[in-house]
């Protein structure tokens, strides 16, 4: 995608951009499905005029795969953003409640006559960092090389292999605080592991993630374990994806971590005609200086499309560690229907109690019986001015343990109501049960054992986010764990012109409980200037009033291609514990090429 400053835009969408349905209270919305990270090669160019303007844009087949051959039809779809009139128009119409992700519902492109280019990209970097670690008072510059490859096995099938793996330029995390008895869940931003991601997603996203990259190169608290290489091979065989991940990394004998290998097996064949496909998964985590200390996940999955409305999906999945026997399985089934503004969901998970994922994510970390359902219409009524759209939904989540005792239910009744300007309300209720049954912490705060059955509202204001001033917040009042609380998540967008944007971000948490008060908030100001389409700086700061630190992180990129160039990256983390002081900063100067090879 581009604007009329010819700013570049790419994703890469896996099984249509559907995620998980997975609202609770601290992440709400679709998890997964679209990949805003992924980077290709490409170029755009605009030009502006009295008549508006145009982009003309110049994208090398080396840069996408597909299969030869004579009269190949292709699905293409455009959409066009008006932002003055808060209008979204495709090339090819979409049926309400659809977005330009759905590709089973592309236009059509026929008649392609082309062959595959051959494609060798070699991609070395080198890098200096200075470290100056004051709170240890101790200063270290250090230099590091390495290098990665790209080769086109086949027209389909693309081999990418990396050395001293390094991911300095990657933007950090965004901090959280945990004010439930459940995981956090941090998504991957790192280059290497998002290309083709989608290909090795089995699960059900930011729930049950057989896969998730994350656990490869980055300890549990997000420290860097260094990547000595690996390789990846990815890609498609006529109607059936490949994938093959080997990665390994380093030890750190002060932290007790030993030399590991990381290995994913994936295929999956897809029906085109009926919207199906049937798959399965092998994950093996190997330590390599003890062959007795491993661990495995088996799965398969598939979907079956139920024409162009509706699709039932599942997976079932064992784990295999030496030191876990019982109940060591997963599963997952799930119905949607979508069309005509209805979609209906209704499904059922169950993680046993020695499901053990180590290259996975589980939310909860105990095994549990799930039961979710959803009932929503987005619906566009006449006469009624500036009302564009409302829509009405429920739905409704319970978790169980295998003595069959409630662990959480949640329900969930709202409706969104959307007018023509993009101004948005969101008006819900919530209706929660807890069971506790073992004390545990919020904070230092004791959460005693029992059950906790509350109510709570729940209000959204949306203004239009293509105004140069934009807001967002969700807010939740009411019952929390025999107490209350007050949430709410804030964020004001500023952007002058194409070049500039900004955000001020507030999410705080005001909890009352029976032994405590809680008061958790993080702040952050993030902001992006781009000199050129090509020539930007990035900086987020942002604070944690429950660890007390204050982080920064500012970014310079002068980018060729494909997230490759030259980057100046500064990163500064502090505290005002003044018994054990935090005050570090990292600068970092790292430079890539890529050299094609085999030219376009």
């Amino acid at each position: 995608g581009t604007n009329s400053n010819g700013m570049e835009y790419d994703a890469q969408i896996d099984n249509e951009g559907k995620g998980n349905f997975n609202a609770n209270r601290q992440q709400g919305g679709v998890i997964g499905g679209t990949n805003i990270n992924w980077d290709a090669s490409w170029e755009v160019k605009t030009d502006k005029g009295d008549y508006g303007w145009s982009a003309e844009f110049a994208i090398p087949l080396n840069s996408i795969r597909f299969s030869p051959g004579k009269n190949k039809i292709w699905g293409i779809n455009f959409q066009r953003n008006i932002s003055k009139n808060s209008e979204t128009a495709f090339w090819s119409p979409l049926p309400l409640g659809f977005e330009i992700k759905r590709l089973s519902l592309a236009g059509k492109m026929n008649g392609i006559n082309i062959k595959n280019p051959k494609n060798l990209k070699i991609i070395p970097y080198s890098l200096i960092q200075r470290v100056n670690d004051k709170s240890n008072k101790s200063k270290n510059t250090n230099f590091d090389k390495g290098v990665d490859l790209k080769y086109s096995l086949t027209p389909g099938l693309t081999l990418d292999l990396t050395y001293n793996t390094d991911f300095a330029q990657v933007e950090v995390d965004d901090q959280q605080i945990n004010i439930d008895r459940f995981n956090l869940f941090f998504p991957e931003k790192r280059s290497f592991f998002l290309e083709n991601a989608g290909q090795f997603s089995v699960g059900s996203p930011g729930e049950v993630d057989l896969f998730f990259s994350r656990r490869i190169g980055l300890s549990n608290n997000g420290s860097i374990i260094p990547i000595i290489g690996g390789s990846r091979i990815s890609g498609k065989i006529g109607q059936t994806n490949i994938g093959l991940l080997n990665m390994y990394t380093d030890d750190i004998i002060s932290s007790d971590i030993d030399k590991s290998s990381y290995t994913v097996a994936r295929i999956n064949h897809d029906f085109s005609e009926s919207r199906s496909s049937f798959g399965g998964i092998i994950i093996n985590k190997q330590n390599i200086k003890n062959n007795s200390e491993y661990n495995r996940v088996y799965a398969l999955d598939g979907k079956w499309g139920l024409g162009k409305k509706a699709e039932i999906t599942g997976f079932i999945s064992k784990s295999n560690s030496p030191e876990i026997k019982a109940k060591d399985h997963a599963l997952r089934i799930e119905s949607v229907y979508n069309w005509d503004g209805w979609r209906l969901i209704a499904n059922y998970t169950e993680v046993g109690e020695g499901f053990n994922p180590e290259v996975g994510y589980l939310s909860r970390n105990e095994g549990f019986i799930k039961f979710g359902s959803l009932i929503w219409k987005q619906w566009r009524p006449k006469n009624t001015g500036k009302l564009l759209e409302v829509r009405p939904h429920i739905a409704h989540r319970s978790f169980w343990n295998f003595e069959k005792e409630l662990t959480t239910g949640w329900t969930h009744i709202d409706n969104h109501w959307v007018w023509e300007s993009g101004f948005e309300i969101h008006t819900g209720i919530n209706l929660t049960t807890e069971g506790v049954f073992k004390d545990f912490e919020i904070s230092n705060v004791k959460i005693e054992k029992g059950e906790y059955k509350n109510k709570e509202l729940q209000l959204v204001i949306i203004t239009n986010p293509n105004a140069k001033v934009s807001y967002k917040t969700t807010t939740f009042i009411g019952g929390y764990f025999g107490g209350n609380r007050i949430s709410s998540i804030n964020k004001i967008n500023f952007r002058a012109g194409n070049k500039f944007n900004s955000s001020l971000s507030l999410n705080y948490n005001n909890l009352k409980l029976k032994n405590g008060t809680i008061n958790a908030f993080i702040s952050g100001l993030r902001f992006a200037y781009s000199f050129t389409p090509r020539i930007f700086i990035q900086s987020l700061i942002q604070y944690n009033n429950i660890s007390n630190i204050t982080s920064l992180n500012t970014r310079f990129g002068w980018i060729k291609n494909a997230n490759t160039g030259l980057f100046l990256v500064l990163n500064t983390i502090r505290d005002r514990d003044f018994i054990d002081k935090i005050d570090n900063q990292i600068i970092t100067i790292k430079y890539n090429y890529q050299f094609d090879i085999l030219g376009r």
